[in-house]
């Protein structure tokens, strides 16, 4: 029998795979597609905010992303001077800087340059398939099984395990399954769990297009009916229409379809010349009600969809994984009790419940008319205040999680103050006297840290479990059972 079956083979599923991997488990990844590619092609491109950045520097992944990122800058020719009528390229030349932090229903966010630390992390902007193909790399050199040809239509549980049933008819037994299988999640709707929610307000369309007059036209235009967007990938075009909602979603988008929407869309008159594919997406925003029931859990669009206005639904997928990668890993292997996977719901739930609130918002900032664009004006202003940029830009980049809110300590619940690798997973011991690395007794690495004096204990996802400021190991014993498992367990 598997430890863990993952359901779904994109980035949030691979990450997963890989955390679990790190933390002693065995999972299996059953992926739909044939593998031949990893997906047949990816519009627009992926943002990896500050939070999830740092999150991969833990693993060691940083410099791969880095490479990655600058082919894509010389591919695109992303070089000398931004074009200040260019919004979208203008922010790539601000993320060669470290200073994009993304935008906000359309309003960049620009860090100023005195505030940028040396060696933060910014984050980055890829291609999908490229995100893909860096995490299924990393998996598998960490010897994580991926099935494909493997569609899961149902699953059971049973009081040992749960089971997959495949579409051929095959099934696969596990201790524990995760569904990674997206907005329409089969593994959500066989387990019965709630998907609350808003219907679909708007229709967004974006197509690998060719316009008969390419200048008519300009990177982002807010027009009558909605917006018009060019993508920083040449040839490829997108329109938001608040129209109530896309029909039939999966329906081949069409030139004459598209050629409408930017004229309803922009109020200009352009002849789509050539279409050759296309995808419609809406701001339909839900969430599970709870990410867990049983032997099943949620993670990604499975647990929440809304709107990819901002680019936060990555990210907000790929922080489940990497939250519930450890703790699935040391209940699996016995090393913590089943309790802990209800931190998971606990401590997720409430971020993705923010993330569904500001991308409502950004749709509320981006709707045509006069009222929108008075909103626009004056949200524009209040991003010129240092305190509120930097309030959305916490927001947007995920780095003001706190899973310990009524902590004592101010840093017990958020992310390591200093950048910390754990390319094996294990939670960490920041500084700290001989008493205190004694009482650690080597359950944990132990990282010098010559800038803080005061020892602190981090999970295997980055965040802080325990910090003490007064030098004394008050607290420290229970810390290292949620992150280590009982004593002398190795993480």
């Amino acid at each position: 029998m598997n430890d863990v079956l993952i359901v779904g083979g994109g980035p949030v599923g691979l990450l997963l795979a890989g955390e679990l991997r790190l933390a002693g488990a065995d999972p299996l990844v059953l992926e739909a597609a044939d593998g031949s590619v990893r997906r047949k092609r990816s519009f627009g491109l992926r943002g990896i905010n500050g939070r999830t950045s740092q999150s991969l520097r833990l693993r060691g992944l940083t410099e791969v992303l880095r490479e990655a990122q600058s082919a894509m800058f010389d591919a695109l020719a992303v070089k000398g001077e931004a074009d200040d009528t260019d919004v979208a390229r203008g922010l790539l030349h601000q993320m060669k800087r470290n200073r994009a932090r993304g935008h906000f229903g359309g309003l960049p966010l620009i860090e100023e340059e005195s505030e940028v630390r040396p060696g933060a992390a910014g984050g980055f902007i890829l291609e999908q398939p490229v995100l893909e193909r860096i995490l299924a790399d990393w998996a598998g050199g960490l010897g994580v099984r991926i099935r494909t040809n493997s569609e899961v239509v149902d699953i059971v549980q049973e009081d040992s395990a749960v089971r997959a049933v495949l579409a051929d008819g095959r099934t696969e037994r596990a201790a524990y399954l995760v569904g990674c299988d997206g907005g329409r999640s089969v593994v959500r709707k066989r387990s019965g769990i709630a998907f609350p929610g808003t219907d679909a307000t708007m229709t967004g369309r974006i197509a690998s297009a060719e316009l008969a007059d390419p200048g008519a036209v300009r990177s982002s235009m807010h027009g009558p009916g909605g917006l018009v967007n060019l993508s920083l990938v040449p040839g490829e075009i997108s329109t938001i229409e608040f129209d109530g909602g896309p029909g039939d979603r999966d329906a081949p988008l069409t030139a004459a379809e598209m050629q409408a929407s930017i004229r309803r869309a922009g109020g200009i008159d352009v002849t789509v010349t050539r279409l050759d594919d296309g995808i419609r997406y809406s701001d339909n925003t839900r969430q599970a009600v709870t990410y867990r029931q049983g032997r099943v859990l949620l993670a990604g669009d499975s647990a929440h969809v809304h709107s990819p206005i901002g680019g936060q639904g990555l990210n907000l997928g790929l922080q489940d994984a990497m939250n519930l990668g450890w703790k699935l890993g040391l209940v699996v292997r016995g090393a913590a009790p089943e309790s802990l996977l209800d931190t998971y719901t606990a401590e997720r739930h409430p971020v993705g419940e923010r993330v569904l609130r500001n991308t409502r918002a950004q749709v509320a900032l981006m709707r045509p008319g006069p009222q929108g664009a008075a909103l626009r004006e004056v949200l524009a202003e209040t991003l010129e205040i240092p305190a509120a940029k930097r309030h959305f830009i916490a927001m947007a980049n995920g780095v003001d999680v706190d899973y310990a809110p009524d902590s004592g300590h101010p840093l017990v619940g958020r992310f390591a103050p200093v950048p910390v690798m754990s390319e094996d997973g294990r939670a960490l011991l920041v500084g700290g006297s001989e008493e205190i690395r004694a009482a650690v007794n080597g359950r944990v690495r132990v990282v010098e840290d010559d800038v803080d004096p005061d020892a602190f204990l981090v999970r295997p996802d980055g965040y802080v479990a325990w910090a003490a400021s007064d030098g004394g190991t008050t607290g420290l014993s229970e810390a290292l059972e949620l992150v280590a498992g009982p004593g002398g367990t190795r993480v």
